[in-house]
């Protein structure tokens, strides 16, 4: 009787070294299959971030790495009186004041039209929209290129025909800025296809008790439609945000790499780029994609903190 009474004792106790040891394997291979993407963290982006901030504080420059110092916070002093880097900045800030409200009003516009239930063919414009975000963005611009050529393009001429004289959109630095916002309406169309989500996500009864009302398109549009997207708004803004400050390849080819005309394109990308690679200057280059890195982080988290005042989630809060 002793020994049974042992044996109904022990085996709750083995069953449960039994469940551990499952336990134990499941979390073993969970990280051996998250092994890739935390090696591929460590290698590629907090090692390279850690090298980059100790870099920041130093004077290195590849050709002459003999002659690598501790400076300390030299370069962040040099940064905060840099004329260049003012210059880039306000080339950044322009583009990023046109573009980023456009890059969330025209997607939204091209969804509500290819969800309208009566346009036809509808399914074939979401195509066409969408497609050219395929086309490599080096083509896209040398194509925008010629269409903004200020004497060959057709853009120009088609202004002609209706008698107005359109503008020299790559040599005059007061159009170059917008005409490279023009081409990045060439890739709206991932953001189109994300609105176009939320749209569809919409409850009809909403629009159905809105109609019933009397409510207009309009008024629904804004107090329906726009309440409802708005965590989808939200997601498109921070990215078209934080894009804004990393543009870099159409600056560098309609700028020539040299931010013509009269620095207008110089955007801050590309004078980080030039500062730590072309002029070998690396240790100030890191220091300007370190203020970078902390102005976007400023910027999103202003973004994340005011959520709560416009960003309205079905389910409740976030």
């Amino acid at each position: 009787m002793a020994a049974l009474s042992k044996e109904v004792v022990s085996a709750p106790v083995s069953a449960r070294r039994k469940v551990m040891s499952i336990s134990q394997r499941e979390a073993m291979w969970g990280w051996i299959f998250l092994s890739p993407w935390i090696v591929g963290v460590l290698a590629f982006t907090a090692i390279p971030m850690v090298a980059s901030l100790i870099l920041s504080l130093t004077n290195y420059n590849p050709i002459h790495p003999e002659e690598l110092r501790f400076i300390g916070l030299h370069n962040f002093a040099r940064f905060l009186g840099d004329p260049g880097m003012l210059q880039a900045a306000g080339a950044t800030l322009r583009f990023t004041l046109i573009g980023v409200p456009l890059s969330i009003i025209i997607p939204l516009g091209l969804a509500v039209l290819v969800n309208a239930k009566h346009l036809f063919g509808k399914n074939v414009f979401r195509a066409l929209f969408y497609m050219p975000i395929m086309i490599p963005t080096v083509v896209g611009v040398m194509v925008w290129s010629g269409i903004l050529n200020s004497d060959s393009g057709w853009l120009n001429r088609v202004l002609a025909v209706v008698g107005i004289e359109g503008p020299r959109w790559l040599q005059d630095e007061n159009w170059v800025v917008p005409a490279i916002v023009i081409m990045g309406f060439w890739g709206v169309g991932n953001a189109m296809l994300i609105f176009l989500a939320g749209l569809q996500n919409v409850p009809t009864e909403l629009y159905e008790a809105a109609r019933v009302d009397g409510a207009g398109a309009v008024y629904t549009f804004f107090r329906i439609t726009v309440p409802m997207i708005s965590p989808v708004i939200f997601y498109n803004l921070t990215l078209a945000l934080i894009g804004s400050f990393q543009i870099f390849v159409p600056g560098y080819i309609v700028g020539n790499g040299r931010g013509d005309p009269n620095g207008a394109t110089m955007f801050y990308n590309i004078y980080l780029y030039k500062t730590a690679f072309d002029f070998q200057d690396m240790g100030y280059g890191t220091t300007l994609a370190w203020a970078m890195f902390i102005v976007v982080l400023i910027l999103t988290i202003i973004l994340f903190r005011t959520q709560s005042r416009w960003v309205y989630y079905a389910g409740g809060e976030e």
